[in-house]
């Protein structure tokens, strides 16, 4: 896998317009199709979103690594945090008759990408969710 851009910002929401603009940018880059760069857009910013409202509850410092690779034709977006390790169990989306904002953020990922898995943090410290994507 080639490494193709690495993003560091804090678990703040205001943080998310340039990480979505960088997204779309590498994404248009790489050659992906318009329809797979919104999904990619969507997708990537909903799992930020629950990393900063879920992972790091209230507060603002807490670091997000996000990751670009590319892996033949998909390519492989890390979304790293240094929160307390969440009980992978626990991730789920709430049941979709259920109709009230919010609580989706799950459901929306699955469906926008190819793969995803939840992974241990690196080195062992936080959580690491990926995500596969076929750019053509």
């Amino acid at each position: 896998m080639q490494l193709l851009e690495r993003i560091h910002f804090l678990s703040r929401a205001d943080k998310l317009k340039p990480v979505r603009d960088t997204v779309r940018a590498l994404a248009q880059r790489m050659g992906c199709t318009a329809e797979n760069i919104d999904c990619m857009v969507m997708a990537i910013n909903e799992a930020c979103m629950n990393v900063i409202q879920h992972a790091y509850g209230a507060r603002e410092d807490g670091e997000v690594i996000l990751e670009f690779w590319m892996d033949g034709e998909d390519m492989v977006v890390r979304v790293h945090d240094f929160a307390n390790s969440v009980d992978r169990n626990n991730i789920k989306s709430r049941d979709l008759e259920d109709i009230r904002p919010g609580g989706l953020g799950v459901h929306l990922i699955h469906k926008m990408m190819d793969s995803v898995e939840y992974l241990d943090g690196m080195d062992g410290i936080g959580n690491m969710l990926q995500m596969r994507k076929r750019i053509v």
